[in-house]
């Protein structure tokens, strides 16, 4: 089976994780902390209405580390508002040229009305990839680029 990489014309919608966790500007940061925990997910959208407001990640809750932190304040307060977005009708390398332009591990994916519809992440970008080049990526050498520091042999 001849297999090509089309990153110019597969969409995001291949590569995307769905049904993304959202939560609402006013959830207290407490509550989301737990729904991230629960659901075992490393962000979550807050939305406004149906809308996309921001994001807040497993970074943001390590600034909330110090003591004495108030964890009842509204998760609004402290999520990075209008987060780079990627359209559901986007192409998978342009969700890999704003991830590296911008430094990302995730893009959230929105319809054009501005509602959250999942993520884009590194990882689902890499199994992607290894979908693509699966004898390539699964026969790479532990260390592919060592090189010995002595000769071998006598």
């Amino acid at each position: 089976m001849d297999v090509h990489l089309t990153l110019d014309t597969d969409t995001v919608e291949q590569v995307a994780t769905p049904e993304p966790l959202c939560v609402p500007v006013d959830s207290p940061v407490r509550e989301t902390l737990h729904a991230m925990k629960e659901k075992r997910r490393s962000a979550v959208l807050v939305c406004k209405g149906e809308k996309l407001a921001g994001i807040f990640t497993e970074r943001d809750a390590l600034k909330l580390m110090e003591p004495g932190a108030d964890l009842d304040v509204p998760v609004g307060q402290l999520m990075t508002s209008d987060p780079e977005t990627i359209a559901d009708s986007d192409t998978v390398g342009e969700a890999i040229g704003k991830m590296s332009r911008g430094g990302y591990r995730r893009l959230p994916m929105v319809d054009p009305e501005g509602r959250p519809k999942g993520f884009v992440t590194v990882a689902s970008i890499l199994h992607y990839l290894v979908g693509h080049f699966p004898a390539i990526v699964y026969n790479l050498p532990p260390n592919p680029h060592h090189s010995t520091q002595t000769r071998e042999g006598a």
